[in-house]
């Protein structure tokens, strides 16, 4: 579930790591709090649009614990959508802002739970009405996500080393004459005080499912996901340096092919696509942000995933779905090496298809 985090796999993550150790070196890292006090933020400002970014996503200093909820429906060719379950899931982050290097530094924990849309409780098994067939669903666990963003726009990698890195924002960031395209969110003031934000990533990479060991759950050699989300702030609570975090509310879209739990490779809607629309938020104090019937299961199954990881140790091995699926689900074909099996130090899903392996 990539919806929470840009995460350290950016072209440019050598230098950005080259300079925070710079910055720890210097002691300039032990001042990573923003400065206090209010004032104007200047939007063409990579350092202000960074620390802007950062206090909208996360908090500084002091965990944030966030949640996102809402529906996921089917499109196959050009029929109307139909919905299919829920998908909801929380977010425990805290940043850190180096303002003299440029270094924004975010670790968080992660889950993402497939629901029943009348009773909001997450599904344990789910009977595909395209398939006839009833499976096992997959619960996400990302114990530990963490990276550094710099003054210059990530590039994404994900897939293999043939793929195209994913330009964040593509549409809103464009380069400067020197070349460079600088991280300059589309932040927007309508009003006195609301602030707007579009933030966007569009994916074009290697399934890490792979047809040949995974036929059932893999929609093919490729996969297209993408994400969409318009933050709405107070600007006067963005600008006053002595909050650690803003109350932010987001509308949050995303489309992609099929989840592999689905087992819909080698059917005929093979290359149908999910759509959902949810809302993103956080801010309130505490878990007041996370849906009631995702709070209850989290604190029965996992509580841990309500803390932030220990440290900002660079990670990202289970960035999404997708990814943490072939790392805790044998292939599906005898003789099939299975390289992607997760690492010794990562803890089994709490719940979910997962967690039985």
């Amino acid at each position: 579930m990539t919806s929470q985090f840009i995460s350290d796999l950016t072209v440019s993550r050598r230098s950005a790591l080259g300079s925070l150790a710079a910055a720890i070196a210097t002691g300039t890292a032990e001042a990573a709090a923003p400065r206090k006090g209010r004032g104007t933020l200047d939007f063409n400002d990579p350092r202000d649009n960074l620390y802007a970014f950062g206090k909208i996503t996360s908090g500084y200093g002091k965990p944030v614990i966030g949640g996102y909820h809402g529906i996921m429906y089917a499109r196959i060719g050009n029929q109307r959508l139909i919905p299919l379950f829920g998908y909801a899931g929380t977010g425990c982050s805290m940043v850190e802002f180096d303002a003299e290097a440029g270094l924004l530094r975010r670790k968080s924990r992660e889950t993402a739970f497939f629901t029943d849309l009348r009773t909001h409780e997450p599904l344990e098994t789910w009977k595909n009405p395209f398939t006839e067939e009833t499976v096992e669903v997959y619960h996400f666990y990302n114990p530990s996500l963490a990276g550094t963003i710099g003054l210059e726009m990530p590039r994404i990698v994900l897939g293999g080393g043939s793929d195209v890195p994913t330009l964040l924002n593509e549409g809103t960031a464009f380069p400067e004459e020197n070349g460079r395209t600088m991280f300059k969110m589309p932040f927007r003031q309508v009003g006195d005080d609301d602030i707007l934000l579009a933030w966007d990533y569009t994916h074009d990479y290697t399934n890490p499912v792979d047809p040949k060991g995974w036929p059932k759950a893999s929609v093919g050699p490729r996969i297209t996901p993408s994400e969409h989300f318009t933050y709405y702030v107070s600007k006067k609570e963005l600008e006053n340096r002595d909050l650690p975090t803003v109350r932010a509310r987001a509308g949050f879209a995303r489309q992609s092919n099929w989840w592999p739990w689905m087992k819909m490779g080698g059917s005929k809607y093979q290359d149908g696509i999910l759509f959902a629309r949810m809302f993103s938020h956080k801010g309130l104090p505490g878990t007041q942000d996370v849906h009631p019937k995702i709070l209850a299961y989290v604190e029965k199954h996992a509580p841990e995933y309500l803390t932030p990881p220990p440290d900002f140790t660079p990670r990202a091995d289970r960035i999404d779905v997708t990814k943490a699926y072939v790392q805790d689900i044998p292939p599906e074909t005898p003789g099939y090496a299975w390289t992607q099996k997760r690492k010794n130090d990562v803890d089994k899903p709490k719940t979910g298809s997962g967690s039985r392996v």
